[in-house]
């Protein structure tokens, strides 16, 4: 983490980058065990940290929020989903399908994060008089 208002959103994207790794493990460790019994599917919980730690000032500015966001407290936290759930005999409530979809659509996000943390270096460089 970089310690300057300018690499405010690079930091922010950053630990987003992060969460969607950590994501990604959490959802490939679901697959894996798909026909394990009993296992429960687990996600991870990050997109509603941001936007909570965003939202909670209406009145001020995308930069103002980005700004004073404490990044610390922001972190992936992975956790079960609808543990006392299952729809199948052996206790697993893992359905590939959706599994294989959410992957996908993470990987994504994962790749969109990325273009975005290069786009803000591009911009610091062309601010600073770089090609």
């Amino acid at each position: 983490m970089i310690n300057s208002n300018a690499f405010d959103y690079i930091n922010v994207l950053d630990s987003t980058a992060d969460a969607s790794w950590i994501r990604n493990e959490v959802l490939s460790n679901n697959i894996a065990n798909v026909n394990t019994p009993n296992y429960k599917r687990e996600d991870v919980a990050f997109e509603r940290e941001l936007e909570r730690a965003l939202g909670n000032s209406k009145y001020k500015s995308m930069d103002a929020k980005v700004s004073d966001l404490k990044l610390k407290r922001l972190k992936a936290r992975p956790y079960t989903d609808y543990s006392n759930f299952s729809y199948r005999m052996d206790g697993n409530n893992v359905d590939i399908d959706t599994e294989n979809v959410t992957l996908a659509a993470n990987q994504i996000k994962y790749q969109g994060v990325m273009l975005g943390i290069k786009s803000e270096f591009t911009n610091l460089k062309n601010a600073m008089g770089g090609q």
